[in-house]
């Protein structure tokens, strides 16, 4: 598999979804849930700049409370949105590696960080499992991680290069709080390797230079001398384990 490949997001999960309906399909609970799709649609779709805006933000919030209510309304939804299928399906298996490992955090936050790093890996297009590749081999998805050079967090982040990633990204820094912070974590140490990815220019070397430091592996292009590729390849590894 080329690096290449590896970082580019998957559309399409590797399994397929599988749809089991239980009980009888026309029932109350449908017709509710009927009812209420327009009323998502209608409050979705209508201008922020509404002199309304904050009674709709209250319908908004009051329609996606019925629908965590309802798992008839979950149904309908997800068959007529193959897309948000394969989010749930791609945040689940993310949620099912997280489950896997003695990550310090409440089945609450774990639920809320496979979201988190569903959507940051594809705010910068990478497919999810990349990123939990990364975060496998820098932390083994422990929170409070901390190396012996004093990287910190599930991505690993030293405080130094943190600090003014936070300030780019508008995030209030306060130290190891917000390192030990995993959502934070997770969106500086994505926007970070990010940087070093389009400063390599080569997916390779911008792991090498996440995990070494970017100061070392540029001393080494520049000296037209080998860069050890041994970080990437563990990545790929657990990428293809995963």
């Amino acid at each position: 598999m080329e690096i290449s490949e590896l970082v580019l997001r998957s559309d399409h999960p590797p399994h397929p979804v599988s749809r089991k309906w239980k009980g009888p399909f026309l029932t109350s609970a449908f017709f509710r849930a009927l009812f209420l799709l327009p009323l998502l649609f209608l409050f979705s779709h209508l201008p922020s700049v509404s002199s309304g805006i904050q009674y709709i933000n209250i319908k908004v919030q009051e329609v996606e409370q019925t629908i965590a209510r309802s798992p008839a309304l979950r149904e309908i939804i997800l068959l007529f949105n193959p897309g948000l299928q394969r989010k749930q399906q791609a945040v689940q298996e993310i949620l099912d590696v997280l489950e896997r490992y003695p990550t310090g955090l409440a089945v609450a936050t774990k639920e809320e960080l496979a979201e988190v790093i569903y959507e940051e890996a594809l705010r910068y297009d990478y497919d999810p499992k990349f990123i939990m590749a990364l975060i496998a081999i820098e932390s083994s998805f422990q929170n409070w991680s901390v190396s012996e050079k004093g990287a910190k967090g599930l991505m690993q982040i030293m405080p130094y290069v943190a600090r003014p990633i936070a300030e780019q990204l508008g995030i209030e820094w306060h130290g190891d709080r917000t390192l030990f912070n995993p959502f934070l974590n997770i969106r500086m140490g994505i926007h970070y390797l990010t940087h070093l990815i389009s400063d390599f220019n080569d997916v390779g070397l911008a792991l090498e230079a996440y995990n070494h430091g970017p100061t070392k592996v540029k001393a080494l292009v520049e000296r037209k001398k080998k860069v050890p590729l041994r970080f990437y390849r563990k990545i790929l590894d657990t990428y293809e384990n995963l």
